[in-house]
């Protein structure tokens, strides 16, 4: 059963109604649901099976929920980015983006760690749109680079940066999706801890620092550009609450989503406010919780965005840039040409010069544990790239009698289990398509 904060059950009680709290509660003590979203530049379709998968996410075509959770550390399909393990109702981005942008844009997603919504925005965005992936707090923004290689699309940066830094660079954005740092009370249900450190005064802590990264994301909107803004709690304090102060501060404009009355989500909880925002309550919705709103920054004329080339010279040159999204090219150290493993995971990296050697199952964990191979005696010398069910892992180097792993040392699998595939995802495994040229 999950535990509530009293103060938190008795303010939340108050807001919801009784009907709505007991719904709540109801879904807070069942298990928590989870879902996957495929990566549609690496796999094109699930294969269905009533024994591990449960049906799609609704306002996520990509999306699919699973009737448990596999381990799934031990799936090489993840560490190569087929897909990515996302809660449902952060997938509703995807809806967002599917009503509100249609052509191209310059994209910024300022609080991006671990990935999860910038990854699906790379997947949403129309093509010919640059997507800034952005993380203040450093390792967090190392585990940002790893899971937007691994997604390995073009066009995607990753950045380490404050909000102010932004601001300061004056680069203007088309749309900016701030999933701001919050109370966590949409995480009581699957992290005890998070429950544990909830308080009314962090509930008051989170809402000024919401309201302080709004205050310089806004001024990086181009005129006429379009804010998501996003946090997975629900009191109002954080949600309504800042929605109505930016609508008075900035003159923000909420936008409206047509949604089916069958997805069951839920409007706002504050009596009076009548503005487009949208909540996700488990019990109510299938998925844990979350509130967004979409607003347009107003203007009497359509402002221009930064183009792309500026926003790479500028982070490049003024910010702290981890990653540019292009693919990547061999280095030299010595004789050697060694290729990074990133280009074994973009899907616009030519490999074609490169041998390819399939791993099993058992052989493809040793490889993301980051231990020798020993490939088939016909595979040449140097540089190779292991694969998995068609699909690319990374680099070897073949030197005969085994190849050394190229696998990067802070991305490897520390257990030394090796479970049965057949247990993990084998008896639903998603349709491949390896996506490189």
């Amino acid at each position: 059963m999950t535990r509530l904060p009293e103060e938190f059950a008795c303010y939340t009680r108050g807001i919801m109604g009784d009907a709505l709290w007991n719904r709540f509660v109801e879904g807070m003590n069942a298990p928590p649901e989870v879902s996957i979203r495929l990566n549609p530049a690496k796999s094109s379709c699930f294969l269905p099976s009533q024994t591990i998968y449960d049906g799609v996410v609704p306002w996520c075509p990509q999306g699919c929920y699973m009737r448990n959770r596999p381990n799934f550390t031990f799936d090489p399909l993840l560490h190569a980015g087929v897909y990515y393990v996302q809660e449902a109702a952060s997938m509703f981005i995807d809806e967002i983006i599917r009503q509100h942008i249609d052509s191209p844009v310059m994209a910024l997603d300022l609080c991006a760690a671990p990935g999860g919504k910038s990854t699906l925005l790379r997947s949403s965005l129309p093509e010919g749109s640059l997507l800034v992936s952005n993380e203040p707090i450093r390792n967090r923004a190392n585990v940002l680079m790893e899971n937007m290689q691994k997604w390995g699309m073009t066009d995607s940066l990753v950045t380490n940066n404050f909000p102010k830094d932004f601001r300061k660079s004056r680069l203007l954005f088309d749309l900016i999706l701030c999933d701001v740092p919050c109370s966590g009370e949409g995480m009581f249900r699957k992290d005890p801890v998070a429950a544990d450190q909830w308080s009314p005064q962090h509930v008051e802590k989170c809402q000024l620092l919401q309201r302080d990264i709004v205050t310089e994301a806004w001024q990086c909107l181009r005129p006429g550009g379009k804010m998501i803004y996003s946090t997975c709690t629900f009191n109002t304090k954080e949600n309504e609450e800042n929605i109505r102060w930016m609508m008075s501060q900035f003159g923000a404009d909420p936008l409206p989503l047509g949604l089916p009355s069958e997805w069951k989500v839920t409007g706002s909880l504050l009596k009076g406010f009548n503005a487009h925002v949208y909540r996700f309550i488990p019990g109510v919705t299938r998925g844990e919780g979350l509130f967004a709103c979409v607003m347009r920054k107003p203007s009497d004329s359509e402002g221009q965005a930064t183009p792309a080339n500026k926003i790479r010279k500028t982070a490049t040159s003024s910010l702290n840039m981890l990653w540019d999204g292009l693919p990547p090219h061999p280095v030299v150290k010595g004789r050697d040409k060694v290729p990074s493993h990133a280009m074994a995971l973009h899907v616009a990296q030519d490999l074609s010069t490169y041998p390819l050697v399939s791993l099993d199952y058992t052989q493809a964990v040793h490889y993301l544990r980051r231990e020798s191979l020993v490939l088939p005696p016909e595979t040449p010398r140097g540089f190779v790239v292991v694969t998995f069910m068609g699909v690319p892992l990374g680099f070897a180097k073949n030197i005969g009698n085994r190849a050394n792993n190229h696998y990067p040392e802070s991305w490897k699998i520390k257990s030394t289990h090796i479970p049965d595939y057949e247990a993990i995802l084998e008896p639903a495994r998603p349709h491949i398509d390896g996506g490189h040229s």
